[in-house]
């Protein structure tokens, strides 16, 4: 998925991500100027947050872009939390900082640490087939054998399910991710397992249905008891078929083309996502997502041996496209001396990231109320906010130019 990009950062960030769209000039309202806890200089991970690069990032908020910013920097060399925009465009009130939101695919991540703990465990075998764990889900001789690691870093070979050609339009209505999985499955394969990498839903719902059967419990109980409380993630949670999100949360528009030709905002902050599961069903906060990736990077949510699988990049068929994930992380090269690893996410209504340098030394969380959370682009001002919490010295000079 091509991005147009101005930089290596941009350029990197190929999956997952939001872009912009044409919006009419949103109506004034109060923006909220963030503040910084640590002081305002240096541009890579190695030293503290350019406080006055991510402060411009997020100024002017609301526009045609976006209605709110969340953002929050951290790491060992020092932290930044910064917020702008509004809570709506009917009040204009100033954006709560603590607001909740529809995490999409940053689901995947804890998908994955819940998968990797039950390898640790014994309980799941990366180099067994997922038909041995679920035999009856796979038609016999339609796959090849597909490894339950190829899920993890999406190389199983399974196309796409199919799902409602409208999602504004039915919104409120529920669709089954089983009946997804029994869609894709029903196409049959669309490469041997572990020869080519393709980003999609699919593995991940595959993965939390397979959490299921192994464990004999619903996801959404064994995310919440091996991650969320444990880390104390009280914001975090799947929703099922609740259209509304709980507690305090920013309202997420949609730029939407109108009947005469013209473009307006559509407020999708109420959305049925049940079909989602374990591939980006998930609600959470700047916060806890923070908690959750510097515990994950830490060593604490899964053992390092299997953390590892998270920064391993699969081996695939000659010819085809290197790969770019891991289990699930995506690996982003700024300069042949910083890697970062990361994960997007995208509902209607919000664009989401967190990110982290293997070590920990920097890490990236932010939820931006974007107006073209689905696009093919990525975000403007989520673009913004990536170039300065990891613009590196090579890429500074790009990144003010970038900033104005």
């Amino acid at each position: 998925m091509p991005f147009r990009t101005r930089t290596a950062i941009a350029a990197a960030l190929v999956i997952g991500l939001t872009g912009a769209a044409t919006a009419p000039a949103l109506a004034q309202a109060r923006t909220h100027a963030p503040a910084t806890t640590a002081p305002a200089q240096g541009s890579t991970q190695d030293s503290a947050p350019n406080g006055k690069a991510l402060r411009k990032a997020i100024e002017g908020l609301p526009d045609a872009d976006a209605t709110s910013a969340l953002v929050r920097v951290g790491g060992t060399a020092g932290t930044w939390r910064g917020s702008s925009g509004v809570h709506d465009l009917v009040t204009g009130r100033k954006a709560d900082p603590h607001g909740r939101f529809r995490a999409g695919s940053t689901t995947k991540i804890v998908t994955a640490a819940v998968a990797l703990q039950l390898a640790a465990e014994g309980e799941l075998d990366l180099d067994e087939p997922v038909q041995h764990y679920m035999p009856d889900l796979f038609p016999k001789g339609k796959f090849e054998p597909i490894p339950v690691r190829s899920l993890l870093n999406y190389t199983s070979g399974l196309q796409s399910g199919d799902g409602f050609d409208d999602e504004l339009a039915h919104r409120y209505d529920t669709l089954d991710y089983r009946q997804v999985v029994a869609s894709a499955i029903a196409k049959g394969p669309e490469h041997d397992p572990g020869d080519e990498q393709h980003y999609r839903n699919i593995g991940y719902t595959v993965l939390g249905m397979l959490i299921e059967r192994v464990t004999k419990d619903s996801y959404a109980h064994q995310a919440a008891q091996r991650i969320f409380k444990p880390l104390r993630m009280r914001d975090t949670y799947f929703p099922g078929t609740e259209l509304r999100i709980r507690g305090p949360h920013n309202r997420g528009y949609q730029s939407v083309k109108q009947p005469d030709g013209s473009t307006g905002l559509v407020d999708v902050t109420e959305w049925n996502q049940y079909d989602r599961f374990a591939a980006g069903d998930m609600i959470s906060s700047t916060a806890d997502l923070e908690v959750f990736t510097q515990a994950l990077f830490g060593g604490e949510v899964v053992p390092r041996a299997q953390l590892t699988e998270m920064f391993t990049l699969p081996e695939l068929a000659p010819g085809v496209p290197k790969a770019i994930f891991g289990a699930g992380l995506q690996r982003m090269e700024l300069d042949e001396d910083h890697v970062v690893w990361l994960k997007t996410g995208s509902r209607y209504g919000y664009s989401n990231m967190i990110a982290a340098t293997e070590k920990g030394s920097r890490t990236l969380v932010y939820s931006v109320t974007a107006t073209d959370a689905k696009g093919k682009d990525m975000n403007p001002v989520a673009e913004r906010i990536a170039l300065a919490a990891y613009a590196t010295p090579v890429m500074l000079a790009k990144t003010v130019t970038l900033l104005g």
